[in-house]
């Protein structure tokens, strides 16, 4: 028989252990709350930043290049070294406001059964979901073989299953484009990449390093017209749009697949936002806060994406960060900050500028560009620093990427790992076939920065290969 329900008193409770709800833990005992408690559905903290092994992340908060279960460990290791206690497992099911003076009252549903959350202050850091074939309405059968970016990136990355090997993408936004580039390094031949708009949705970097690197064409004013399989899918048909984006007869192309993977957009996830009272835009579903990111109801902030979808986890920490600082302030009588709204991403979008060179050594995002001088030499332009020069002309000679993969321990367990360095871009399947024939010793414990493989780069050298995540790997 379960016992009778918990009830746990806190200062600020923080719903969801991503990157914005662990600053925001931070932000909250940083800022004077004694009492700070994260609750995280999953069975670990750092939300959807675990499956997404690439690298980017960080250049805005750390100033390095981090791949985002590096970014994760970081982030919660910062918020429990300020003091927050983070409790996984946890399904938040209920919120509710209290009489004036009670505060806020959250139920979660645990394997140790039901618990009551009392708490002053609550921080909203839910993230968001995936559009799904049945939000944009695309014609044809309902055959197996249709997923989401973000599960393909589950199945990939964290439980080693490859979807399909003939794929076609829907929508050019970066995670799309990350997983063609990881699709591809895989084995699979990535077939096309649709987009609906007249230029990409994603970074001009991503075009340029996962389309064009590996020669995948990319179609800009075209969708997916009619989807073609009964039981598994076989080929879609891609035609081109007008321009109110509908499909112009006549123009269908056939595409043979056994996979469509479909990165379409993101919803704010505001379920138990809405058990509150919590008042959403009606057209995002994204919470309505205030300058200091406090919703309509008292005591209750919101950050992130399930406030309102943001291009950079870096950007997503430092609002969380801000909500636990004015959730303590609330609490306090003291004073609040407010959010600059501006605050996003200067990398260039679209397509790449021609003959220039998209700088990713910071955010800066510049745009290099050789130009030749009156008396036959050449300079570059566009940078605002002397990185950018050597950056573009690595680029013209020697191209360089940073390797992101997983490899297997002796039982199959996958592990995040990236390349100490850049290596040469012509290396990159070789280095990707030489770590197949390596596995990790599972007695090892793995923490985040062991050296756990070598891969030989153009030049003959062994660049070591570096496990992101110090988690066991029956937990990974």
């Amino acid at each position: 028989m379960m016992g009778a329900r918990r009830t746990i008193n806190c200062d600020v409770l923080v719903i969801g252990a991503g990157p914005g709800g662990l600053a925001a833990a931070k932000g909250a005992r940083e800022s004077g709350a004694r009492h700070v408690i994260v609750l995280e559905r999953d069975t670990c903290a750092g939300g959807i930043l675990n499956q997404c092994i690439h690298d980017g992340f960080g250049l805005i908060r750390y100033k390095e290049q981090l791949t985002g279960p590096e970014y994760a460990v970081r982030a919660e290791r910062e918020a429990t070294e300020a003091g927050a206690k983070i409790m996984t497992g946890h399904q938040v099911v209920r919120m509710e406001r209290m009489a004036a003076g009670e505060g806020i009252e959250v139920t979660a549903v645990s394997a140790s059964g039901l618990k009551t959350f009392r708490s002053g202050a609550v921080v909203l850091a839910l993230g968001c979901r995936e559009r799904t074939r049945g939000a944009i309405s695309i014609p044809g059968s309902r055959p197996a073989g249709v997923f989401t970016a973000g599960v393909i990136q589950n199945f990939v990355n964290i439980r080693n299953v490859m979807p399909g090997h003939r794929v076609v993408i829907l929508g050019s936004g970066d995670v799309g484009m990350i997983m063609a580039r990881r699709l591809t390094l895989e084995g699979a031949k990535v077939q096309v990449v649709a987009e609906i708009l007249p230029e990409p949705a994603g970074l001009a970097r991503n075009v340029s390093q996962c389309l064009y690197d590996y020669g995948i064409p990319i179609l800009c004013s075209h969708t997916v017209s009619r989807i073609i399989g009964r039981r598994k899918i076989e080929a879609v048909e891609i035609s081109e749009v007008d321009q109110d984006m509908r499909p112009v007869p006549g123009t269908e192309q056939r595409f043979d697949c056994d996979a469509l993977v479909l990165s379409v957009g993101l919803i704010p996830e505001n379920e138990i936002a809405q058990t509150a009272g919590v008042t959403l835009d009606p057209k995002t579903n994204g919470t309505l806060t205030d300058a200091y990111l406090q919703t309509d109801v008292a005591g209750i902030f919101s950050c992130g994406n399930s406030r309102r979808i943001m291009d950079l986890a870096d950007f997503v920490s430092e609002q969380g960060e801000l909500a636990g600082h004015n959730a303590v302030a609330y609490l306090t009588g003291g004073e609040m900050e407010t959010w600059d709204e501006s605050r996003t991403t200067s990398m260039l979008k679209g397509y790449p500028v021609p003959d220039t060179v998209t700088c990713t050594l910071c955010p800066n995002g510049c745009q290099v560009r050789r130009v030749k001088k009156e008396n036959g030499t050449f300079t570059y332009e566009g940078n605002k620093c002397p990185r950018g020069i050597g950056f573009a002309e690595q680029e013209r000679t020697a191209p360089r990427r940073m390797l992101t993969t997983t490899v297997r321990d002796a039982d199959g367990h996958l592990i995040p790992v990236r390349t100490g360095q850049p290596i040469s871009r012509e290396k990159m399947f070789d280095a990707i076939e030489e770590l197949r024939t390596q596995t990790v010793d599972r007695q090892k414990r793995i923490r985040a920065g062991d050296t756990v493989a070598y891969v030989t780069d153009a030049d003959g050298t062994r660049v070591p290969v570096i496990a992101g995540s110090p988690a066991a790997p029956d937990e990974i």
